[in-house]
């Protein structure tokens, strides 16, 4: 793959909405749709993409708040894991909690449960379940002379996501030692909220994976 991305920062939350697109073939995916949905299809018309698919890491407003809006423009299907369905469906309730507009619950139209890759260009988009932030919590790996992976709120520049919005500490521990730790060293991580980083940086100084944290202590992080 030749990949460009897009990041659009949208939401009260700061989240990083992304606009992938392979260049030799022009499919592209959106990622993370959660706020601004006419930035964000500007976005997909200044990229020359086709857009083949909205994928959302996991189930939280700001990460899937204008699914309905972009969805409908795109005419392209949803995914998402079906573990975070009861997320999803609290959304609107959410919103008036944080002040925000309403926002209308997306159907899922394909269940990453059921998946782990999605055809894209001349390869596959990598569908890497990482479950802790929320239960369904999925991460994107493309492939661009090296891995590239889109985690959404998984892991951040020395940090994790936060396990009392849904989340489980214990079920997020094991995906830090089984999936996150196996990653390679090249490998870029791209967040769902600050800057990119690579696992080799995160590895030696997010303190959530090099043992400073102790992951077993119990209770929410």
């Amino acid at each position: 793959m030749d990949l460009a991305i897009t990041t659009l920062v949208v939401s009260p939350f700061e989240q990083n909405c992304r606009v992938v697109v392979d260049r030799t073939s022009g499919d592209a995916v959106v990622v993370d749709p959660g706020d601004a949905p006419d930035r964000i299809l500007a976005a997909v018309e200044a990229s020359g993409g086709r857009v083949k698919a909205l994928l959302a890491t996991h189930g939280h407003l700001d990460h899937v708040g204008a699914v309905v809006p972009v969805r409908a423009a795109l005419k392209v299907p949803f995914a998402i894991h079906r573990a975070d369905r009861p997320i999803l469906d609290l959304m609107p309730d959410h919103a008036r909690m944080f002040g925000m507009g309403p926002l209308r619950v997306p159907d899922i139209d394909l269940d990453l449960a059921e998946v782990d890759e999605l055809p894209f260009g001349d390869g596959v988009i990598r569908v890497v379940k990482t479950p802790g932030h929320t239960p369904g919590g999925c991460t994107f790996v493309f492939h661009d002379g090296k891995d590239v992976g889109l985690f959404g709120d998984s892991l951040f520049h020395l940090a994790v996501g936060r396990t009392d919005l849904g989340g489980d500490a214990r079920v997020y521990a094991r995906t830090i030692r089984d999936v996150i730790l196996s990653m390679p060293d090249d490998l870029v991580v791209h967040s769902g909220h600050g800057p990119s980083s690579t696992m080799a940086v995160e590895r030696r100084m997010n303190p959530f994976l090099n043992g400073d944290v102790d992951l077993d202590a119990g209770g929410d992080w």
